[in-house]
């Protein structure tokens, strides 16, 4: 049955604009000012709201298959589509993880009946997550594989890599990585620095990811593989990889929205919340993250959405697990940000969260088409919301935000032409 959105602010073909979007079935039928249908379809009032494409994030971990005390893929994926995501990308560090291309299927299989979103996933670099042992790269593409990460662990040997990068191109698909070099990382807790110091903390050095980003681009080179950096943090390797590209080299490159918003300077106590990996970088750092982002070194934002258990982000930072939620406030909080500051424009945000990394990973999401699928995403740009936990629908609460006020928080996600409700609560939104 026709479903209508009426009154909303519509980012379609590259601007926004005043339309209504007509949904029929699981696909958009029209996108234009005023439509008129009968008195019985059902109708979606978004005056003063922003009606948006879908938006993507290629980096987000459901736990499930091993961790599900932490999230599941019903749960994850409901976050997402609480946060407005509609396509996601699932990372494999699981258990079992999906080494093979049966346990890859199975994983996919869980993934499209289990999901409320649309979920890719991740197939392993090597065997285990840790081993210098590869997977069977022609069987994961088979399987369904789009891309291939180890992340949350480097790949710590360079034949490794360069095997695995050489593999990566010869089924034309991106190797996404985990940038650190763990003899650089000392039992570190937070990033090393001044503050580190003062709270009594061990430090994380920067130089343990960008020494991998520097080895990592001399390899992407030498193969000529698309090598993708997760979650980038330093000023070095943003440097690193602004000149890689001005090179020719097919490097590219996403960053959380923390690592936009929050520095080392920012953690003033012993706070577990503020644990994540890589850890919150110094204000030179951060700066450099929203310098690359808008001269385009850094291509996309994604959450790297990390639930944990209460229990597990408790205590002391030395003792708590590595990790952050993301898909539930990653809008709202780079909208209040860096749109509503002048910073970004809300055009260049939609961009940033949508169509460009679903192009960087060939994905069929990202804009809104008539035609195309009615993945849809609807944000309310006007009113004032103070995050609490109970927002949440993830299982995991692991946030530093937790009484931030926000601007553009999400009203309504519509996937395949179906409106998300989200039971926990209190139906929809």
């Amino acid at each position: 049955m026709p479903f209508l959105i009426k009154n909303g602010t519509v980012f379609f073909e590259d601007k926004l604009q005043a339309a209504d979007v007509l949904i029929d079935g699981d696909k958009i039928k029209a996108i234009a000012p005023n439509i008129q249908v009968p008195e019985n379809v059902p109708t979606f009032d978004a005056a003063q709201q922003l009606v948006a494409p879908g938006l993507v994030d290629v980096h987000v971990h459901f736990r499930d298959p091993g961790f599900t005390y932490k999230e599941t893929i019903a749960t994850g994926s409901l976050a997402a589509a609480h946060g407005g995501f509609t396509t996601v990308c699932a990372m494999p560090n699981l258990d079992p993880v999906p080494n093979t291309p049966d346990l890859l299927k199975k994983q996919l299989q869980r993934n499209a009946t289990e999901g409320h979103v649309h979920i890719h996933q991740y197939a392993p670099i090597t065997k285990d997550l840790t081993s210098a042992e590869l997977v069977d790269w022609q069987g994961m593409k088979a399987a369904g594989a789009f891309a291939f990460s180890n992340d949350g662990k480097g790949v710590q040997l360079a034949g490794t890599m360069y095997d695995a990068m050489a593999a990566a191109k010869s089924v034309d698909l991106p190797i996404v990585a985990h940038v650190e070099d763990n003899s650089l990382v000392r039992g570190g807790v937070m990033n090393a620095g001044p503050y580190a110091d003062k709270l009594g903390l061990p430090g994380i050095l920067a130089v343990s990811e960008s020494s991998q980003v520097a080895r990592d681009i001399e390899l992407a080179q030498a193969t000529g593989a698309h090598y993708h950096i997760c979650h980038i943090s330093t000023a070095e390797s943003i440097r690193q990889v602004r000149a890689a590209k001005q090179a020719g080299i097919n490097v590219s490159c996403e960053v959380s929205p923390h690592h936009l918003v929050l520095d080392d300077a920012m953690i003033t106590k012993d706070d577990p919340m503020m644990k994540m990996n890589p850890p919150l970088r110094s204000f030179a750092d951060r700066q450099a993250c929203i310098e690359g982002l808008l001269d385009g070194t850094i291509d996309c934002v994604a959450t790297d959405h990390a639930p944990h258990s209460v229990s597990e982000k408790s205590g002391s930072m030395k003792t708590a697990a590595f990790g952050i939620t993301g898909s539930e406030t990653a809008f709202p909080i780079l909208y209040t940000a860096f749109v509503k500051t002048q910073i970004l424009s809300l055009e260049q945000l939609l961009h940033l969260m949508s169509d460009r990394p679903a192009d960087l990973f060939n994905l069929p999401a990202g804009r809104l088409l008539v035609g195309g699928p009615a993945d849809i995403a609807i944000f309310d740009l006007t009113h004032e919301h103070v995050i609490a936990v109970k927002d949440f629908v993830s299982k995991g609460k692991n946030t530093p935000f937790i009484n931030d006020t926000v601007l553009g928080w999400p009203r309504a996600t519509f996937v395949s032409g179906q409106r998300v409700a989200f039971p926990s609560l209190g139906g929809q939104q």
